[in-house]
């Protein structure tokens, strides 16, 4: 097992991928209002200032900044995680190890997070939350994907309505799989 360690720091900005398990059969967009309610809720009890936001069907993206002094974002994800998971009605089949943590098996244990240290890293990160869409087939410009916080940035006159995304290389916690299937869906 790698020897992976998260990098906590006060009042951050950080991207996440949060997958849902391989066995949940789940579609979080059919359930995106037990999302958002898990979320706002968090939101309530541990502030924190939501950047960029995209959910897919099967996993999300976030960039957050944490307040000054506090860097739990663990904490966050495992309550939005728990909120969630205790809203659904779910029935998926278990693994052992799952049974034994008293798991319901609709999350990835872990998430994907980056620490972003500059407003080039910034821009990178909140560019691919909103094209990440465009990149699995699911629509051909990311205006057209409605669960983004895109639209948000419209609204507010950050972003022009025909925004198209930079081409954009690196590792952003996606599964090797989900990434290999959204290349041959662009091919």
């Amino acid at each position: 097992m790698p020897n992976y360690r998260r990098r906590y720091c006060p009042g951050g900005t950080f991207f996440f991928s949060v997958m849902l398990a391989q066995q949940s059969g789940l579609n979080l967009l059919e359930h995106l209002h037990l999302l958002r309610i898990s979320y706002s809720e968090t939101l309530a009890e541990n502030p924190f200032h939501t950047n960029a936001i995209v959910i897919l069907p099967d996993h999300l993206h976030a960039v957050w900044t944490l307040p000054e002094g506090d860097a739990d974002y663990s904490l966050r994800w495992r309550k939005i995680k728990g909120r969630f998971t205790r809203m659904i009605k779910h029935s998926g089949r278990l693994s052992d190890s799952a049974l034994r943590r008293g798991e319901r098996g609709i999350w990835q244990r872990r998430f994907w997070e980056r620490h972003l240290t500059s407003e080039t890293e910034l821009r990178k990160h909140l560019a691919y939350c909103w094209s990440d869409p465009v990149r699995h087939g699911l629509v051909e410009r990311a205006v057209d994907w409605t669960s983004s916080s895109l639209h948000r940035e419209i609204r507010a006159g950050k972003i022009e309505p025909d925004w198209r995304p930079p081409r954009i290389e690196g590792t952003f916690g996606e599964r090797e799989e989900d990434l290999e299937l959204s290349a041959q869906r662009s091919a």
